[in-house]
């Protein structure tokens, strides 16, 4: 995966030095007419090893409430694993990673990586970026939907299940201002589901 852009000081004694920004990366599962719903894909072994793989990659994971909750799932899979190796490894990977939530109603969270943000979203997310390390991901379409309208996202990674279900959010609800997007790669599974990456250009 690339990086987040670099920047290049140069210093009054001529010296330079080279200081890179963590990417803010949105990912997110969608069906095919375009709703936003994790419980209404169709993930297998192969897109669960796909995302055990980029939680690795990654630093932190930005969560609203109520996606927070759900990816609570799998943290009771670490006391009850599962029959299938690739979904007790993704549990595994994402009780990892530390998990920052925002919300106005949870006070407090249960999960040991997870910590309640003591920022804003703009100002949590400055400070991230302008950190060292590896990327940091953002998983909730509320969030994304804000930091877009901010310009603080640097890559989507949108996986495109091949299910229409009918109802649901879509992910752009909300933004009013024409955005392009340039298209980076495809990974296309097995089981028919597609991830579209791309880079929003920023004017």
């Amino acid at each position: 995966m690339d990086r987040g852009k670099t920047w290049v000081f140069q210093f009054r004694n001529g010296s330079k030095d080279k200081y890179t920004m963590r990417k803010l990366v949105a990912v997110l599962n969608m069906t095919l007419d375009g709703f936003c719903d994790h419980t209404a894909g169709l993930p297998d072994k192969e897109i669960h090893q796909h995302y055990t793989q980029l939680l690795g990659e990654g630093d932190a994971i930005l969560y609203g409430r109520t996606t927070y909750q759900l990816m609570e799932f799998w943290r009771s899979l670490l006391e009850n694993p599962s029959e299938e190796k690739s979904m007790n490894d993704f549990a595994l990977a994402i009780d990892k990673i530390p998990k920052i939530v925002f919300s106005d109603t949870i006070k407090n969270v249960v999960w040991e990586s997870a910590t309640i943000a003591q920022r804003g979203l703009k100002e949590e997310v400055l400070v991230l970026k302008q950190g060292a390390g590896k990327d940091i991901f953002v998983g909730s379409r509320s969030l994304i939907v804000q930091l877009l309208k901010l310009n603080l996202i640097d890559e989507f990674q949108l996986c495109i299940y091949p299910v229409v279900e009918g109802k649901g959010l879509p992910l752009f609800e909300g933004i009013e201002d024409r955005i392009v997007f340039k298209l980076l790669k495809t990974k296309t599974f097995n089981g028919g589901a597609m991830i579209l990456y791309y880079e929003p250009q920023k004017a």
